[in-house]
This record gives C-alpha cells, structure tokens and sequence, in this order.
C-alpha cells in the first residue's frame, strides 16, 4: 500500500471518528480528544444505567421508608392513603409539595406518625386537568417520597 493510500485511510478512518462521535474538530489531534471524551460520557453512561438496573432489581434495599400508597377516585378529586411502618424526616412536606404541584388543595386530612406513618387526604382537582387520574396522582406521591428518602439519605 502506498503512503497515499495509507493518509487517504487514515483521514476516511478519522472522519468516521468525527461523525460518530459528533466532533466538529478538525484537526487528529482534537478528533481524538474528542472521541476520548465522548468514550467517558458513554462508560458513566453505562455505570448510571447499570446503577438504575440494579436499584429496579433490589427496590427494597434502596427505599428505606418502604410505603403503601393508595388512591380513589371520588367526584371532584381523590382520596389518597399513605401509610409506612416507619416515618421520615419531610415525608409530609414532600406529599404536600407534590399535591400543589398536582393543582390539588387538601380539603380534609389525618396524619398519624407517632410510631408509624398514616395521612390520609381528601385532595380536589382546583385546576380541573380532566387528564389525571388515580395512577398520576399516586405516581407523584411515591415520587414525593421517592425524592423525600434520596435527599435524607445525602444529609
């Protein structure tokens, strides 16, 4: 092969680099450097997805504040139980913060959490989104309590 072929090669090969990794670089040295980074972004990519994998396989250990969460339909809005063996620190702050998010005003409530968790809400539709349904508004208020336990576990 001649040298021509071999620089021809070697640029076509380079060139496939930029375009595969979304380089707008042009010289090798940048091109490199860049597939470099782009090679890094997809190793953390694959260690967040293999973290997500392993947290859906073991939802238990990951969840330190294991919830029961019910939601019925009533006429103008939902009735919403929440109960846990053991409280956390915000858990109430954060199922409120997620109903006003919801457009949901609390008409009635208990809360119970002197040994365990217990609130039970009759929440109303003040935005009147035809849309939601028990499952989003169940869905907000694990949420809630998903995001409620991450943040306890960094403090």
């Amino acid at each position: 092969m001649s040298r021509e072929q071999k620089k021809a090669v070697l640029y076509e090969k380079l060139q496939l680099l930029r375009s595969v990794t979304n380089s707008q670089a042009l010289n090798k040295t940048s091109i490199i450097i860049d597939a470099s980074k782009y090679i890094e972004e997809l190793k953390q990519k694959v260690e967040r997805l293999n973290e997500d994998l392993a947290a859906a396989q073991n939802p238990i250990d990951q969840n330190p504040l294991p919830m029961q969460v019910t939601v019925e339909t009533l006429d103008k809005g939902f009735l919403i139980n929440v109960f846990s063996e053991r409280s956390g620190p915000g858990l109430l702050v954060s199922i409120l913060e997620a109903f006003e998010e919801l457009g949901l005003e609390v008409i009635d409530a208990s809360l119970s959490c002197e040994d365990s968790f217990h609130f039970e809400a009759v929440g109303e539709n003040q935005e009147q989104v035809e849309s939601m349904d028990a499952q989003v508004v169940k869905q907000a208020v694990l949420q809630a309590i998903k995001n409620c336990s991450g943040s306890s576990d960094q403090e």
